[in-house]
This record gives structure tokens, sequence and C-alpha cells, in this order.
């Protein structure tokens, strides 16, 4: 569908170098990476707003590569909403039907179709200085969605927003995504890119290291670089369940992990850091709730002192030091336990 090839722009003081990756039809793409790495100049560039100095981009396999940004098929939302301040909301959602051949009646009819599906049709007449942060995220998404683009570009769009708002506008993008839009997100944050992707591609300093579905990313990074910006390697679909005040995450028919959360029910992930979990040889005395026995599979250095791999029916990542593998004489294929909190434990719901 979206096609960047050998893409490159050299800037006095940055350059894309070579970036190539595909967006499919119906994907929820994710470009992930630092701040400074690129991310937002590849989206000018598949906007049009940038040139690119060598590559091609095509889009439903028709070069756009010098294409003006209007004939693009694209809509661009930027991370910080950039809504027109003297215009009400209706007005600039409907700013970007501007010479198209519809009739009045047909652009009142598209402008409340589309506020209706963000949930602010009550907000029509208004100005943006009386809005929130996310009613003008759900504008500005608005002005973009009306033109009903092949692809919908997202600039960090939740950077600004509180948890309680990107929870809801995460919501919003998943329920916009299962209506088939396509969309290219980028962002910093990799909770962001595990809730929302389908597909994941990691950019560092200009150049993409990794492109692959959410698992294939996080659980088999390329480099160090990929390795240590991921972070965590303990994440896992889940359902959570609540019962006599005691909430517990559902992984398979086998695996249950008590949690700490304001959510109580519903599908998502859990994410636990390798240096919340601590093992022992023999039983302990420990306030974790969360018990489990395993087999290490793999001992594996790394900057911040060792991963041991343990199967207890999934794979667990507890990241311990030199000192602790010598103490109790971990090696692959010792039976050891893992124990960690339930505040360890957190869950992001889809």
């Amino acid at each position: 569908m979206l096609c960047l090839a050998s893409v490159s722009k050299t800037f006095p003081d940055f350059s894309l170098k070579s970036v190539s990756f595909t967006v499919e039809k119906g994907d929820y793409f994710i470009l992930l990476g630092e701040s400074g790495a690129g991310k937002s100049m590849v989206l000018e560039t598949i906007a049009g707003l940038v040139i690119p100095d060598s590559g091609a981009i095509t889009l439903e396999k028709k070069d756009v590569t010098f294409e003006k940004i209007q004939h693009r098929g694209i809509g661009l939302v930027f991370q910080d909403h950039a809504v027109f301040p003297h215009l009400t909301v209706a007005e600039n959602i409907s700013y970007s039907l501007h010479g198209m051949p519809l009739t009045k009646k047909e652009k009142q009819t598209k402008i409340n179709d589309i506020a209706i599906e963000l949930g602010i049709e009550d907000l029509l007449l208004r100005y943006p200085s009386t809005l929130s942060g996310g009613e003008l995220q759900r504008v500005a998404l608005g002005r973009s969605l009306v033109q009903n683009p092949l692809i919908l570009l997202l600039d960090e769009p939740l950077s600004s927003l509180d948890s309680k708002l990107k929870s809801d506008l995460r919501r919003l993008l998943r329920k916009i995504h299962a209506g088939g839009q396509t969309i290219l997100h980028v962002t910093h944050d990799y909770e962001e890119a595990l809730s929302l992707g389908t597909k994941i591609a990691v950019i560092q300093d200009g150049r993409i290291v990794q492109v692959g579905s959410p698992s294939e990313v996080f659980h088999q990074p390329v480099n160090e670089f990929v390795a240590n910006f991921i972070g965590i390697r303990n994440f896992f679909r889940a359902t959570l369940v609540t019962g006599n005040r005691v909430t517990f995450a559902h992984i398979n028919e086998n695996i249950v992990i008590r949690v700490v959360s304001e959510i109580t029910a519903g599908e998502g992930f859990i994410l636990i850091r390798g240096e919340d979990i601590f093992l022992s040889v023999e039983p302990v005395d420990t306030s974790a709730t969360n018990n489990f026995e395993g087999r290490i599979v793999e001992i594996i250095p790394t900057r911040g002192g060792l991963d041991v791999i343990v199967d207890i029916g999934i794979e667990l990542h507890a990241l311990v030091t030199h000192e602790s593998v010598e103490h109790f004489e971990l090696t692959a294929g010792k039976i050891c336990r893992l124990h960690f909190k339930a505040t360890a434990v957190r869950f992001i719901n889809n």
C-alpha cells in the first residue's frame, strides 16, 4: 500500500539514511524511536512537506515522491494539533473539504458523521480555545479523517495528554483502525507501540534497524540498541479477571499472575521488568504474591547484569547480578524459583 524505498534526505545536522519499509493496507504501523531519531522527518517526507534527495515513495502503486501534499491521499495529524483558533470545530473539520465537488448538504453530512464517530458532535459550534487537549486532538483527527485518506499519519498524538486522556484516545484510535483505516503512527513510547501496533519499525539515527510484529521486535531485538531501547522483555497477552477484590491476569490455561491495577477486567498485555523478578533455588519466605518454579533456559550477559531466562510455562526474563548467578550456581537446565510482587506487574488494556 505505502512503500518507502531507500529514501534519503540530508540536512546540515541530520540525515535520513536509505529508509525502507512497507505499510500494508489495514496495518496499524508504528515507527518507534528516541527523540531526534528522525521519526517526524519520515512522516513529513511521506506527507510531502519534505522532498527526499533520493529514493521513492509509492502509495497504492502510484509514485508520489514529488506529488503535492493535497494530491497524495494522506491525512496528517501533528503532535500540537495545529487547529485554526479562529474557526469553530465544524469549520476546522470542513477545511479539508474545500475544493471537493460536494454540495453544502453533503459536506455537512460528512462533518456530522465524523463528529459522531469521534464523540465531538456536541462541540461543533465551539472554538479551540474552549477545548481540552483530548478534544483538540479529536478535532485534528476529524479534519484528517473527513477526507477519507488512504493512510492516516500520526505524529506523537498522545505525548501531550495525561494518562486518562491517553487511554481514551488509544481506545478511539483502535476503533478507527478497526473500521478499516490504515495508520502510520510515530512515537517514542514502547507502551503505545505495544498497545496499538500490528507492525513496528524501530528507527535509530535516521536509519531503520528493525521491522516486525510487536512480538518479534520485543522478544527478538536485532541488536543491543533495540534491546536497550525496548527495555522490557516480559510482555504477554492477558485477560484480566477480578474476583473477591483480587485481580489476576490469565496468560493461558496454566499461568495466572496476580496484579494490582485500576483496571479490573478486559483484554490487554502485562509487562514485568526483569529487575523486579528475584530468583531463589530453595523455597523462601517472601511478601511476593507471584511465585513460580521453572527451568533455566539460557543465561545471557547484558549491560545491566545477566538475563536469566526461565521457562515456567512461558519464558520469563529475570535481570540478576553476576554475584547472584555465582551464589546460586545458576546454569542452563537448573530448576529455580521466581518471585515478584503484584505491584510489579503493569497491565495495558486493549
